[in-house]
């Protein structure tokens, strides 16, 4: 087993460093992986072991976590026509399309034609949101539209287990089972919310002033797996609590620091997933039914891309269409999941249900290219129409041209009082719970924080920031900061606060022109600084 970990490292960073010699995502590294590990140590069964596979979903899991993060309740109500209107609607019209073309006219057996009706509707929320959320495409029109429709896909994936469910075992009444899942998701939704409600905000204060990183990180592990893991007791999907949870502490003003903590978890279990699916690549199936997985391949992705470009059309403009319909076009990992269901209770026949393993897997590998270039894909659909203002690259809720603080002490606080007294936007972040507190009723644009943690600064939007402040009390934390920002920023955004001459030196390394001690420098002068700057710009 050692040998296999070993083998599957080494092959997973020379496949990803060979593809980025051609620019290409991860992603295809991590499934190509799979399948020559799976063909290496004749692992093609590995995939189907239970364990493996709850270990892979839960990258899944932290994806939807973290997407979360960016969603409050009243951002979710904002996007119910993306939710509930257009992902119903691309659901409902796929399947029924599907369904029609293959029991009439290839007349494959109903209840097969069903099941591929539903396994093809779906789209892959692993890869088109990682995609998006590395890209920062997920606020743009198009990625929001594309989030909302692959939601209303997860809440879908419920009622379609269940509908495969009854359709392999008549040991329950349909009613019983409906009453039962209603039940449940009350349930679910009471406890979530009552949880985030009264007892997230003093228990994250609580872990906080323990001022132990491993200790915040853990709860973040135990909120996001516990959620998950009572909506899956309930009978929904693990990736649905996870979703909740990250929605719910996206109330709190934890929410950057959590997900910039979860974030490598996430990573690395999605790495695994991707893995278990090219294992499920298998190239005998290839080589036997190539013209018909091809044709099935091109089918799919053609109707899938019509459909959803009519729907988002409605009431989107042209471009914005085309980037969505062309984000979605793929079948999902969940589909794996529904395939295996019905090849588990005998409903999918082999023949079918290995076609379209490897067709969904080929879908996916061919995603990641279509994402990556996107623009140029609508470009030369729409070269020969008039040029339009690109409304689908306005960002929803990014901060632009603003000055970062790191550190609200009351060094910090004076400049934040000065920029906000000049009408200059900023947001702070701190890390010392007591101070974060204190400057958050007082009414400061502040954020919960280790300023070290290039996620977080990543969140607070550093490359578009103007200036960065490093206002930070802890010497021994300055160089880790400083080393941090100076790769994302130029030096000369970079305005740095210390005690002594003895901490500049200590920066000395990073030729940041912009160091003040803190007994020569008032936060009047660091301010009419970045105001000069911007009117000299």
């Amino acid at each position: 087993m050692l040998t296999i970990i070993v083998t599957t490292l080494f092959f997973a960073l020379m496949t990803n460093i060979f593809l980025k010699r051609f620019n290409l995502p991860t992603i295809i590294g991590y499934i190509f992986t799979g399948t020559i590990i799976a063909y290496g140590f004749e692992l093609h069964d590995a995939v189907n072991n239970h364990t493996l596979k709850e270990i892979a979903e839960f990258g899944v899991v932290f994806l939807m976590f973290t997407i979360g993060l960016e969603f409050s309740l009243e951002h979710l109500k904002k996007m119910k026509n993306e939710v509930f209107v257009a992902g119903t609607l691309q659901i409902a019209v796929t399947s029924i399309i599907v369904f029609c073309i293959s029991y009439y006219i290839f007349d494959i057996p109903k209840d097969i034609s069903f099941i591929l009706s539903l396994v093809i509707s779906l789209s892959s929320t692993a890869i088109v949101l990682k995609t998006f959320n590395e890209t920062g495409e997920i606020n743009k029109r198009y990625g929001q539209r594309s989030l909302g429709i692959l939601i209303m896909q997860d809440i879908a994936v419920i009622p379609i287990l269940l509908t495969i469910g009854f359709m392999t075992t008549s040991s329950e009444s349909i009613h019983e089972v409906l009453l039962e899942m209603f039940i449940h998701a009350i349930i679910l939704l009471v406890l979530l919310f009552t949880i985030g409600k009264y007892l997230l905000e003093p228990f994250f204060k609580a872990i906080s002033k323990t001022n132990s990183d491993e200790l915040f990180v853990g709860t973040i592990l135990f909120l996001a797996i516990g959620a998950s893991h009572l909506a899956h007791l309930l009978g929904f999907s693990y990736s649905l609590g996870a979703f909740i949870a990250g929605m719910l502490i996206a109330e709190t003003r934890y929410k950057h620091q959590a997900e910039a903590d979860l974030v490598p978890f996430r990573d690395l279990l999605l790495g695994i997933f991707f893995i278990t699916v090219g294992m499920q690549l298998s190239f005998e199936i290839i080589f036997s039914y190539i013209h018909i997985i091809l044709a099935l391949l091109a089918a799919v992705m053609v109707l899938k891309f019509i459909i959803i470009f009519l729907i988002i059309r409605i009431n989107e403009n042209k471009r914005v269409s085309l980037k969505t319909a062309l984000s979605l076009i793929q079948i999902g990992e969940f589909s794996l999941a529904l395939l295996e269901l019905a090849k588990t209770g005998g409903l999918v026949p082999a023949p079918y249900g290995q076609i379209m393993i490897v067709t969904i897997v080929l879908s996916m590998i061919a995603t990641p290219i279509i994402l990556k270039n996107l623009t140029s894909i609508v470009d030369f659909l729409t070269k020969n129409e008039e040029t339009v203002v690109e409304q689908e690259d306005i960002e929803s809720s990014s901060l632009k041209d603003h000055t970062i603080i790191l550190g609200l002490g009351e060094f910090g606080r004076n400049i934040a009082d000065e920029l906000a007294n000049s009408s200059e936007p900023y947001i702070a972040i701190e890390n010392n719970v007591e101070s974060f507190y204190r400057s958050l009723k007082s009414g400061y644009n502040v954020v919960f924080g280790n300023a070290t943690n290039k996620d977080l600064l990543r969140s607070a939007n550093l490359k578009e920031a103007k200036y960065v402040i490093v206002a930070i009390d802890n010497a021994k934390k300055l160089y880790q900061v400083c080393d941090s920002i100076q790769q994302t920023v130029s030096t000369d955004k970079i305005i740095v606060k210390v005690h002594t001459k003895k901490e500049s030196d200590i920066i000395s390394d990073f030729n940041i022109s912009n160091i003040f001690v803190e007994n020569m420098i008032t936060s009047k002068k660091i301010t009419n600084l970045i105001i000069k700057k911007e009117g000299e710009e």
